[in-house]
């Protein structure tokens, strides 16, 4: 078992055989030099952890070669035991001054010298661990400052805001990248303006209180979005990822995360929001409601069949006259205002406009969805439709009359159309619905036979028609 690597350096060869044969039987790995020279070289070329050293040798002696063993940087921590047969103070105290650590007299008491010796091995090998150990913490503590110096430069250059903040809303540290977001010149100022982040930071109140909620059962939260004062009163709204920060028994120290200005975000979010709102609700008042869905699943071809569909026509006499007499403006405004009350009455009734043509109005019922008793409800509209008519006037105390037939049966109903959709019908129904309000009288409703079976008993009817 090796103990330890020493080097003996003696000129008797008497005396380096009996220490070696002693030190090599107690475990050491030996080597022997009979001269300084010799000495220098070895310890040089393969530094030993101790050298025994004799004082007294010729050329050059103990001292010398101690000296220039401690003048050299890979020799100068090795452990040196000077041996001589002199026992005199001033002996010892020249080879202390020289660098030496001990001092061991012949004639050698064994026990003696290897206590002496595993002494100055051990203390050279704690001195080599806690050199090791010395090194390794400069390093570690430079490879920290280094870490802590780029987490700095991050910080400091974020874009996005860092902060770590207590449970009750006090920021501990922030970044300039926040101070800018939340409007404040420097980190100082945030943290001196900001002292009650639920109060001061969030718009809706309770807000920080439901971001507590949230870490205190899941430990994390990410893209948490809420709008946010600035120091000058206006608002923004942010986004953050927000982690709590607990000791090894589980006690919260901090919150800490980042902030993202999302306001940008929102605001184009807000205004597709409004346009597709805004998209929709033209649609709906271009096509029915459950046909403006199936547009907007984006089905290609919207084609249905209905064996029952009760058709109305209306036109407003003589508006064609007028729209010779009057300017634009006035004939739009005065067609405007009567389709618009007639819309209110489809609606009223539950019925579906289907077009204008020029001053002529188409209303259908029973579709797209079944309405019960549309036939009913389409007479009650054309009821409806020539009492209003009399509120519009073609001149000073001239009120308009309109012109209404209806029919009932089968329909073909779809879209037309690729950039401007149109919802029509198709089919017998709608043409014999369309020649009765042709061949109808002025301030009457002109009905087919399948109507006046329909609706006898009901309502009064003129002629039997």
């Amino acid at each position: 078992m090796n103990q330890g690597d020493i080097l003996v350096v003696d000129d008797v060869p008497d005396n380096l055989r009996l220490l070696s044969k002693l030190l090599r039987e107690h475990g050491y790995r030996v080597r022997v030099a009979i001269n300084g020279k010799m000495a220098l070289t070895s310890a040089v070329l393969s530094p030993p952890e101790l050298i025994l050293l004799d004082i007294n040798m010729p050329h050059t002696n103990g001292y010398e070669v101690c000296q220039q063993l401690k003048a050299n940087q890979s020799t100068q921590d090795i452990p040196i035991i000077f041996i001589s047969a002199w026992n005199e103070v001033l002996d010892k105290l020249k080879a202390f001054e020289a660098g030496g650590v001990d001092y061991i007299t012949r004639p050698f008491q064994l026990a003696e010298v290897l206590v002496r010796i595993e002494t100055q091995l051990t203390l050279r090998r704690l001195q080599q661990t806690l050199q090791a150990q010395n090194i390794q913490l400069k390093q570690e503590i430079q490879e920290r400052q280094q870490a802590e110096e780029k987490y700095r430069n991050i910080l400091e250059n974020a874009v996005e805001g860092f902060f770590q903040s207590t449970q009750d809303g006090r920021y501990l540290m922030a970044n300039l990248a926040l101070a800018r977001l939340c409007g404040y010149d420097s980190v100082e100022a945030l943290i001196a303006g900001i002292t009650n982040i639920n109060h001061q930071f969030y718009v809706r109140p309770g807000r920080r209180d439901e971001l507590n909620v949230y870490l205190g059962q899941f430990g994390q939260v990410s893209n948490f979005e809420s709008q946010i004062y600035r120091k000058d009163g206006s608002k923004i709204w942010i986004s953050e990822n927000v982690r709590s920060v607990r000791d090894n028994d589980g006690n919260l120290l901090y919150y800490e995360g980042t902030v993202q200005d999302v306001t940008e975000r929102r605001q184009t979010e807000a205004e597709l929001y409004h346009q597709r709102r805004e998209t929709e609700r033209l649609l709906t008042n271009v096509l029915p409601q459950p046909i403006a869905e199936r547009l907007k699943r984006k089905q290609e071809t919207i084609a249905d069949y209905f064996p029952s569909v009760t058709v109305l026509f209306a036109d407003i006499v003589d508006f064609t006259k007028l729209a010779t007499q009057i300017s634009p403006t006035q004939l739009v405004t005065q067609l405007n205002q009567i389709f618009s009350e007639f819309d209110r009455l489809v609606d009223l009734y539950g019925l579906e406009k289907i077009k204008t043509i020029g001053d002529e109005y188409m209303v259908a019922g029973g579709l797209p969805l079944y309405r019960p008793k549309h036939v009913e409800a389409v007479a009650e509209l054309a009821l409806a439709m020539q009492r209003s008519i009399t509120q519009f006037y073609f001149e000073p105390n001239k009120p308009f009359n309109l012109r209404v037939g209806i029919h009932n049966g089968p329909v073909i109903a779809g879209i037309i159309g690729k950039r401007k959709f149109a919802y029509d019908l198709w089919g017998e129904t709608v043409n014999l619905a369309s020649r009765m309000q042709t061949q109808g009288m002025a301030g009457r409703i002109q009905v087919t036979p399948a109507i006046y079976q329909q609706l006898q008993g009901l309502f009064p009817f003129k002629n039997g028609e």
